[in-house]
């Protein structure tokens, strides 16, 4: 909280990353890839939890690799546990924020893996994203959440009895991103 003042001091990484997400989904990828790796950079492996979970969550999305894009929503999830851990020794106030990523970041794992063909983890991150999910407050970012596990559930059902597979169209299963 900015002293005096009742109300959170605005946080120029955040802001950064919100600037470059802007530009991903007016359709620049290559470019938002560029400049997310280079705050990436900045901030490095162990800069701030809240920081590097934010970044690697949306860094994900730019990714053409399917492993790559793996990777960063483990960072993404890894950062917001560290946070978590943070949480139980009251050591950080942006705590809050990576547990209300936690439903996303698990329905982005559990998207991954199923796209790499690995079925148990995929189903396994899915039951974490609902259980996570029922935190969501009440709203667009959470309906949209839920409504996201739901047709990735449905699609795991169809791959079960043969009627689906992994070549689907980019996005579905995908949630809404939050904004930073």
């Amino acid at each position: 909280m900015a002293k005096g003042q009742g109300q959170t001091a605005p946080d120029a990484v955040l802001t950064r990353i919100g600037q470059v997400a802007m530009l991903h989904h007016a359709g620049d990828r290559e470019e938002a890839r560029r400049r997310f790796l280079g705050l990436w950079a900045e901030i490095g492996e162990h800069g701030d939890a809240l920081h590097r979970c934010t970044l690697a969550h949306y860094l994900a999305d730019t990714q053409d690799d399917p492993e790559e894009e793996l990777a960063w929503d483990l960072r993404a999830l890894s950062a917001a546990e560290e946070l978590t851990e943070d949480l139980l020794a009251d050591r950080h106030e942006g705590t809050p924020a990576a547990r209300a990523l936690y439903p996303s970041l698990h329905l982005n794992v559990a998207a991954d893996y199923d796209r790499l063909g690995h079925r148990e983890a995929a189903r396994l991150h899915l039951r974490r994203a609902r259980a996570a999910a029922r935190s969501l407050a009440p709203g667009p970012y959470g309906e949209g959440v839920r409504a996201s596990i739901d047709r990735l559930e449905l699609r795991f059902d169809g791959t079960d009895r043969g009627t689906g597979g992994p070549d689907r169209p980019e996005g579905r299963g995908r949630p809404p991103r939050q904004r930073p």
